[in-house]
């Protein structure tokens, strides 16, 4: 079997330019593949892959850190509302027009948006309890040597 070639495409692209873009694929025949979110020191970084006949076609946009907003392509792509919903409950992004918006419990996590900084959570401090010497577990004896000869 032959393989096929792959050809890539991958467009800085802004907001405001989304949704045409987007539209363009869905006329085109394209099928949404995957959003994805990075969390970058000073921003958010959105890539948007989309794909048709062995070509892969990418957007890529990039998102003020203090209150990133970005519309929904679920109006053009209906499956990507679990992206966008995924997308805001991990990475605190407001995705405005969902088509189903889980209102923030798409995920539960320990960490309200876990990826919506880049500074490391807060973990709260676990105390050591003492154990008794009749509750420790028996010690496991050393491995034989790996040197060890028999006669």
């Amino acid at each position: 079997m032959t393989p096929m070639p792959q050809e890539q495409t991958l467009d800085l692209i802004t907001v405001d330019q989304l949704l045409e873009k987007v539209q363009a694929m869905h006329q085109q025949g394209y099928r949404l593949v995957q959003i994805s979110a990075t969390r970058l020191p000073d921003r958010l970084e959105l890539t948007y892959s989309f794909a048709l006949d062995g070509r892969v076609a990418q957007f890529r946009l990039h998102l003020a850190e203090d209150s990133p907003r970005v519309p929904s392509i679920s109006s053009i792509y209906w499956c990507a509302f679990l992206y966008e919903n995924e997308m805001h409950d991990l990475f605190n992004l407001t995705v405005e027009g969902m088509a189903v918006d889980f209102k923030g419990t798409l995920y539960k996590t320990a960490v309200k948006f876990p990826f919506g900084s880049t500074k490391p959570p807060v973990v709260k401090a676990v105390t050591a309890t003492a154990t008794t010497a009749s509750s420790a577990p028996a010690p496991v004896p050393p491995p034989p040597s790996a040197t060890a000869t028999t006669h």
